[in-house]
Order: structure tokens, then C-alpha cells, then sequence
């Protein structure tokens, strides 16, 4: 039987991987139980495999198996987009994205949500958080999406009552909904319910401090863009005289609940209002790369205590590339000018796309660590390699020399998702033809403003020789 074969049956089973990256660290010579979709009793080979004779063993003598990333910010709904917004200016949502989420029917949602989740976990994503679609009521497709691809899902709804959405409902309406969404995946085993602001100015004062409660209240996390765009903080500093984080703070809507995408824009009062209200934030930096204003002063973050987990905003789907972003970013905009080489030592890029990002995500007693009573989402990771030998420090390896290409095997509650790269258990390449038959239509009706020419017109232009 080959690998594939025993690992796609092997729902009970002892894992006797070469290395497994426990909570405290990398570790050899351990064996783990997966029973019931969550990791079982581990401990040394010999007695792990001893006390579960009846259960089948795998052993991966050349593999590391650890946690699977997750992605603490991310659209689910805007895979069919992808390079329109390459060379964009900031705030493409207004011109890119909230135009084409807006006019994306069930269908398309659902084919949309399904290519992003196929790419997370071709990535090593065994989780993302979706922070909302835009699109008009098709919630349902975009968690089918995710339930059959296997990727645990932390699924944002959009309650703005101003502006930014297909549909603005009233008040009312929108906490019903509201109210609907978080007891319809309380008790799913994959999906977890979020409620979601866009932006702090989409939304009244008093249904930002509701939402944001309601989301407390039933454990669920409450997730909004804030301080990532200049135009954005003097808008809001018009508007209210505070700053966006300044806002939220005042009406009482920070908190260990909420989850702040970007925070790239801080001032030092208010990387002292993230810490004191232990609200968590998203470091996003393929998003200041590619789009933004700033890098989140992530080291001083972790300096202060202040949780934060990495996420792609969408970008890119490669966990491995995220934390070499994420080391590169910190290292371009403070190691240099300070003289910190170690920018991390390695090891927080990995603890921030692992455990942390789970903490972040209100998901630390479900996944995020190899730990007993946890749900079982891992990889496997294929250590014969170039990139691999010698080996002197696997942390930092992982983080400068991984590639999703190592990524073997994905599992999520227990089960094998992907192998190398591809799904098991239904037919990812009919997707794929999906696709590409439909989507010339979708983006042609939708009312995308675009500022940058492709690149081939752009060369054509002649502005670098």
C-alpha cells in the first residue's frame, strides 16, 4: 500500500514522524494518536506505539509534522479577481473589490470561495478567516465551499449599516441576521461564525459597539480594517476627530474579541489601546507590498504583548512565502535602521502563523498546536530535500527555505484533505475548467475601475527602458 493510500485510511492511527513541532518546540523520537479527528496521547515512539497496538502506525521517517498555518485575514470571495489589483493604487476594495463582490451571484461565490480554499490548502493553510463577502446573502455557498475542500473557515458577516456592501439592510435586519449567523455554525464542526465591520466608517457608532458585543457575547470573534490606508485615518479624523483605532476605542469596541486587520498605521498611543484591551491584530505583509501604505510594526507588537497572527489579505495563498514576508518586511523597515539581525529570531514568523494566529483567530482551544484534545489539522512536511540538507536550524529553514511544494499531506480535523498538492477526494481540475469558462463573463459585468494598465501594456508605455 503506498503512503497516499495508508494515509487516506488511516482515520485511527499513530504518527511516527522524524520531527514533530510540539508546543515547546521541535522534538524527535514522538509519537502522536489521531483518534476522532483530534490529536490523541504523545509521547516517545516506544510507548505511544505500545499502549495502541490495535491502531494502525505510520511511520514518516523523513517528514516533519506540524501545525497547520492559518490565515488570520482573508477574501474567500475574491480569488476570481487576482492580478487586477497588481500595480493598483491603496484602497482598491472601493474600485476592485467591492464592485465584483457586489455583482457575484450564489454560483459564483461558491466557485470563488472553493478556488481560494483549494489554493489555502495547497498553501499549508488548514485554516483561513474570511473577514466578508460583499456579495447579496449567498453566506451558505461560501461555507459549502469551504466544507468540502476541508478547510476550517472562520466565516465573517458584514453588518455595515452605511455604505460598502451589494445591499445596505436596515438596523433591524441587520442584527437578525447578525443573530442567525452566529447560531447557525455555533456547533459546525469546520465553520466558525465572525461578524464583520468593513471599515469603521461603514458602519454607525452604535452598530459598531452592538456587533462588536454580540460577537463577545457568543465567543465569536469581531473583525474590521483599521489604519491601513492614510486616506482612510484623515478621513476618519475628519469625521470624528479620532484616528479609526482612536474611534473604536472610544465607543467601546476594542477588546480580546476583536481582530484588527492591518494596524499598519499606529501611533504609539494607540499600539498602547491594542495592548491594553488585548484586542488581537492581523499582520498582513504581502498587503503592504503589494498595496500598501505602510508595514505593522509587528516587532514592537510582540515587544509589547500585543497578540497578532500573519494573514495574506487575499494575496497570496503560500503560508511558507507569508512568514518570509513577514521576517523581510520587519527587517526592511527596522532591523536595518537599528541593527537587529535577528528581526524574530525565526521562531515568532512561526509561532505568529501557528499558535498565535489560532489565539488571534478565537480559535485557540480548537487548533493552532500539535496538543492532546486539539482538532488534528497538520502537515506533513518533506524533509529530504535540497533546501532542507544539512540541516542546522529547521525553524528558521522553515521560515527562509520552506515552499508549499514540500507540503506532502493536509489534514484537517483527522482526515487527508491534499496530497501533494491536490485534493483526494474530489476532482479539483473540473473546478479549475469551471473557472475559466465563466469568468470573462462575471468580471466584464462587474463595475471594476482600474487605474494600471497590465503589464504588457504598461512596457508598451516605455517609462523604463
Amino acid at each position: 500500500m503506498s503512503l497516499r493510500d495508508t494515509l487516506e485510511n488511516c482515520g485511527h492511527a499513530v504518527f511516527c514522524p522524524g520531527s514533530v513541532l510540539l508546543p515547546d518546540g521541535l522534538r524527535t523520537n514522538v509519537a502522536l494518536v489521531v483518534r476522532g479527528g483530534r490529536f490523541g496521547e504523545i509521547g516517545p515512539v516506544a510507548e505511544v506505539a505500545a499502549s495502541n497496538g490495535n491502531l494502525t502506525r505510520v511511520d514518516l521517517p523523513g517528514h516533519l509534522l506540524m501545525p497547520g498555518f492559518i490565515d488570520v485575514h482573508t477574501h474567500l470571495t475574491q480569488s476570481l479577481g487576482k492580478s487586477l489589483v497588481f500595480g493598483e493604487p491603496s484602497e482598491i476594495f472601493r474600485r476592485v473589490w467591492v464592485p465584483l463582490e457586489g455583482s457575484l451571484d450564489e454560483r459564483m461565490v461558491y466557485l470563488s470561495a472553493k478556488l481560494a480554499a483549494l489554493e489555502c490548502l495547497r498553501g499549508g493553510f488548514t485554516t483561513a478567516v474570511d473577514a466578508g463577502t460583499r456579495s447579496a446573502d449567498h453566506i451558505d455557498a461560501l461555507a459549502r465551499a469551504a466544507r468540502e475542500t476541508g478547510l476550517r473557515s472562520v466565516v465573517g458577516l458584514i453588518c455595515n449599516d452605511v455604505h460598502g456592501t451589494a445591499i445596505v439592510p436596515d438596523k433591524a435586519s441587520i442584527i437578525a441576521k447578525a443573530a442567525n449567523h452566529l447560531a447557525a455554525f455555533a456547533k459546525d464542526p469546520l465553520i466558525h461564525p465572525s461578524l464583520a465591520i468593513s471599515i469603521p466608517e461603514a458602519a454607525t457608532e452604535a452598530m459598531l459597539r452592538t456587533i462588536s458585543t454580540m460577537a463577545g457575547e457568543a465567543g465569536a470573534i469581531f473583525q474590521t480594517h483599521v489604519n491601513e490606508h492614510l486616506v482612510a485615518v484623515e478621513r476618519s479624523l475628519v469625521a470624528t476627530g479620532r484616528r479609526p483605532l482612536e474611534h473604536l476605542a472610544h465607543i467601546g469596541a476594542l477588546g480580546s474579541h476583536v481582530l484588527i486587520a492591518h494596524s499598519t498605521l499606529v501611533t504609539p498611543h494607540e499600539l498602547n489601546l491594542l495592548r491594553d484591551s488585548d484586542t488581537a491584530v492581523a499582520y498582513n505583509p504581502m498587503a503592504s507590498v503589494w498595496k500598501g501604505n505602510a508595514v505593522a510594526p509587528a516587532l514592537q507588537m510582540a515587544a509589547l504583548g500585543i497578540r497578532f497572527g500573519l494573514g495574506t489579505d487575499g494575496t497570496r495563498a503560500d503560508a511558507f512565502r507569508l512568514m518570509d514576508a513577514a521576517e523581510t518586511l520587519q527587517r526592511a523597515s527596522i532591523g536595518l535602521a537599528t541593527g537587529d539581525s535577528s528581526c524574530g529570531g525565526g521562531w515568532l514568523w512561526l509561532d505568529r502563523a501557528t499558535r498565535g494566529a489560532a489565539d488571534s483567530s478565537g480559535l485557540a482551544s480548537v487548533t493552532g498546536e500539535i496538543r492532546q484534545g486539539l482538532a488534528a489539522d497538520f502537515l506533513l512536511v518533506d524533509l529530504d530535500r535540497p533546501e532542507f540538507t544539512p540541516s542546522h536550524d529547521l525553524v528558521w529553514e522553515l521560515v527562509r527555505y520552506g515552499n508549499r511544494d514540500q507540503i506532502d499531506a493536509v489534514f484537517t480535523n483527522g482526515r487527508l484533505r491534499l496530497w501533494q498538492g491536490w485534493p483526494v477526494d474530489w476532482d479539483a481540475r473540473s473546478l479549475l475548467a469551471e473557472i475559466r469558462e465563466a469568468v470573462t463573463d462575471t468580471i466584464a459585468n462587474a463595475p471594476i475601475q482600474k487605474i494600471h494598465p497590465d503589464a504588457s501594456t504598461f512596457r508598451a508605455l516605455g517609462h523604463y527602458r
